[in-house]
């Protein structure tokens, strides 16, 4: 139950905490934002009344801005160096997170406020975990936080060598929930979840090295990502060989010496037959019906009323219903029961033809009508086939034995038939939990023999495929395409970095709103040619497109690349300093991976080798 209770400011939080001995702490917070504005509110109201400490840390970061003079003039240098309080978050850079991580290491910080995402990666010595909401925020909005992700956090609460114990304070606020939270400490952490996904680059590394379709597909079933459905498959498997023995034990008690494949072949003749019955008709409307939803079709014309006498030209079919013209021009909606006639020739659905078809069937009416079918001719169809099945299954057991072991056979192998159902039951499930290991493989497999990266009928990777195998990007087909059509090839430092960042950065994130010049607005429109031919095919073999491009990215990236300032690249953009250098470090690596490919596709190498070192320059990494 949430308490709706107003939050504690951040300088009376931590002057709670310092009564109490609680010091240092790190205090969860929802949002990057909340961390900066606390860090700043806590800041201006709290003056570390050790000079010691607050000489340490301004000799400290003195002597890191020599190595990473990126962090110089830091809007929060002046507030940590007096306070001793500072914000950590994942919108930083990489330096000056690291710069409050070895602060708060060396013991010269009181508190720092961060997101969760300091609990998964950072060892932080604190004395004090306080979590101040019950939810987390993600890309699309409010959700609970797991039992992994508290228990990462408060798992952060004592100091090793230094503190007996750890503490924990559940802060108050409006969204706050300490029953959930008492709840989600207690439980069992969340399941490992692995990484293994069915991609091109595995698809094509894997097929690459094991040569067949096979053992990729048993790779795949035994990797951890599937290791539930492995104990579902073994599950199955026992309740086979449980319903397999149970089987031979009954019909050797019976003195039936016949295999069990002989029941199980007997299971199937008995569900074929089963599934026959039920869909024999039992009425003339429903052979009607079933007639109509095969013979109804655009561009025949059908008679419908109680006497038939109005004619319609059937343009468009609508389950049960049909959409179509009258001989007066004037479109109608109908359903199937109010057909009474149909004639058998198609005619072309053009406006100039549609009056020559109406004539002709009235003239001809009798001539082109479809013969309806009769309830006794089609139950004759069906029982007939029932009929083949039961002399099968008159005929399972041997020959060569006597009338009366062939009735004790046959009474043996009926009393085992729920055991060979779920065997057969058991054997179909087995292979349905197989194909959903296989099947995102499959469908990748198809959309790469498309683009002949890979035979899929001769299971090999072709030699395009395996220098795009050696791409190890995001959206690796889409990267691969733009390659092989050259489209690297021609372009300038900055356009090939403003190209691969749009690929490599997340599609929802706000890298600013720098305007694209004309030259990379022309270069993205031919990729959006390559990544439409993709997305194309992926639909078509069933599977869910790339994302889009990110456009505000390839902005920001060719604008670094072709010689920006930093301090003016955030200022313009005023996207996160953090976020930028992660986009900028992901672009730079993806164009490292394409220099990778000097002997397959030199010129891109080269253009994306140049593109790599405008981009990786300092302060990205």
């Amino acid at each position: 139950m949430k308490l709706n209770m107003p939050e504690l400011p951040p300088a009376q939080l931590l002057s709670a905490l310092k009564n109490y001995n609680l010091l240092p702490a790190i205090v969860f917070l929802p949002t990057r934002r909340k961390c900066d504005q606390s860090a700043s509110e806590a800041a201006s109201a709290k003056r570390d009344d050790q000079g010691g400490r607050r000489d340490a840390r301004r000799d400290f970061l003195r002597s890191f801005v020599e190595e990473h003079p990126e962090v110089r003039n830091h809007r929060h240098w002046d507030a940590i160096i007096k306070s001793g309080v500072a914000s950590h978050h994942a919108g930083h850079t990489p330096a000056w997170k690291l710069a409050i991580e070895k602060l708060m290491s060396a013991g010269l910080l009181d508190a720092i406020f961060a997101t969760m995402t300091v609990a998964a990666g950072v060892d932080f010595p604190a004395r004090t975990v306080v979590v101040t909401n019950a939810d987390a925020r993600t890309g699309h909005g409010w959700r609970l936080l797991t039992a992994s992700e508290l228990q990462q956090m408060t798992g952060r609460a004592g100091r090793r060598g230094k503190d007996r114990v750890g503490f924990i304070v559940v802060a108050p606020g409006l969204h706050q929930n300490p029953a959930l939270i008492a709840e989600l400490l207690q439980s069992q952490p969340d399941p490992l979840e692995s990484q293994f996904r069915a991609t091109y680059s595995t698809l094509l590394n894997l097929l690459d090295a094991y040569q067949s379709f096979a053992h990729v597909r048993e790779i795949a079933e035994r990797s951890f990502a599937h290791r539930d459905m492995a104990r579902r498959i073994n599950r199955l498997e026992k309740e086979i060989l449980g319903s397999e023995r149970e089987m031979k034990r009954k019909l050797e008690e019976a003195g039936c010496d016949l295999p069990i494949e002989v029941a199980r072949g007997l299971e199937r003749l008995a569900s074929a037959r089963s599934r026959l019955l039920e869909k024999l008709p039992q009425t003339r409307a429903e052979v009607m019906m079933n007639w109509l939803d095969e013979q109804v079709l655009p561009g025949r014309i059908v008679a419908t009323g109680r006497r038939g006498r109005r004619l319609v030209l059937v343009i468009q079919r609508r389950g049960q219903n049909f959409a179509g013209m009258r001989e007066d021009g004037r479109g109608v909606n109908l359903s199937l029961d109010r057909v009474a006639r149909v004639f058998g020739k198609f005619y072309p659905l053009k406006e100039d033809a549609i009056e020559q078809a109406f004539d002709e069937v009235r003239t001809k009416a009798n001539e082109l009508a479809i013969e309806e079918p009769k309830l006794k001719d089609v139950r004759s169809e069906e029982d007939d086939a029932v009929e083949i099945i039961n002399n099968m299954i008159d005929r399972i057991t041997p020959g060569h034995i006597n009338e009366k072991d062939k009735q004790r056979c046959a009474e043996a192998l009926w009393s085992v038939i729920a055991d060979a159902e779920a065997v057969e039951k058991g054997a179909v499930r087995i292979e349905a939990l197989r194909n959903e290991v296989w099947r995102p493989f499959e469908l990748r497999a198809r959309v790469l023999d498309h683009f002949g990266y890979l035979d899929f009928a001769g299971e090999r990777v072709t030699e395009r495929g395996k220098w795009l195998a050696d791409l190890h990007v995001d959206r690796t087909l889409l990267v691969g395409e733009a390659v092989d059509k050259g489209l690297f090839d021609k372009l300038d430092v900055p356009r090939a970095a403003g190209l691969m960042a749009a690929l490599a950065a997340d599609e929802d994130r706000d890298y600013g709103e720098l305007e694209l010049g004309d030259s990379l607005v022309t270069v993205l429109a031919r990729f959006d040619e390559v990544a439409y031919a993709v997305a194309t095919e992926e639909w078509r073999q069933g599977l869910e497109p790339a994302p889009e491009i990110n456009f505000s990215a390839a902005a920001t990236a060719s604008r670094w690349a072709g010689g920006a300032d930093w301090t003016k690249l955030v200022e313009e953009t005023r996207a996160e300093e953090g976020d930028l250098i992660r986009m900028l470090s992901r672009t730079g690596e993806s164009l490292l991976q394409i220099a990778g490919l000097k002997h397959a596709k030199p010129v891109a190498a080269r253009v994306a080798s140049q593109a790599a070192e405008a981009t990786l320059r300092e302060p990205v990494r």
